[in-house]
């Protein structure tokens, strides 16, 4: 017998190379949103975030986050964000570099996922404030399967962290 059953998987958006004028990263995430909604329920969207970047760009992020319904696996629902972001003129370059768009899964109603190529939840999600800020505004009570803390005592402390900073 299939299996019928869906997950719910929290998801970050990131975009800091726009493809033309009109296809700014802002909007490149609004496009990414449209195409994950043509193959699964986008259930929540969050408000789309300017924040500096890590690593070697130089150039400004919009982030957001989603939580969507699936019945896809893991592996497989990576394996469509990965056709997704390189439909929206993903290349990939180098580690941290300048990107269309980039789509992470973050957490997923199953708890815990583990293989060589995806690890849930995200390795180093508890420490990004451009991941924790628009998680919280849609999934503020997700608890982490690893800490027990939900997302938005995640947050508060990330947000402590850097005050002391």
């Amino acid at each position: 017998m299939a299996d019928t059953s869906t997950h719910i998987y929290a998801l970050a958006l990131g975009s800091n190379r726009p493809l033309s004028a009109r296809r700014t990263p802002a909007r490149l995430l609004d496009e990414a949103v449209a195409l994950i909604g043509l193959h699964m329920c986008v259930i929540a969207v969050a408000p789309s975030i300017a924040t500096p970047p890590m690593g070697p760009s130089a150039r400004l992020y919009a982030n957001s986050a989603l939580l969507v319904e699936s019945p896809l696996s893991p592996p497989a629902l990576l394996a469509l964000l990965q056709s997704i972001e390189h439909r929206l003129g993903r290349r990939r370059y180098r580690r941290w570099g300048a990107r269309s768009v980039d789509i992470d899964i973050i957490l997923w109603s199953g708890g815990t996922w583990r293989n060589r190529l995806l690890t849930i939840p995200h390795i180093a999600f508890r420490q990004r404030a451009f991941v924790l800020t628009p998680l919280v505004a849609i999934a503020p009570r997700w608890r982490d399967p690893l800490s027990g803390l939900n997302i938005c005592h995640l947050h508060a402390r990330l947000q402590k962290h850097a005050r002391r900073g």
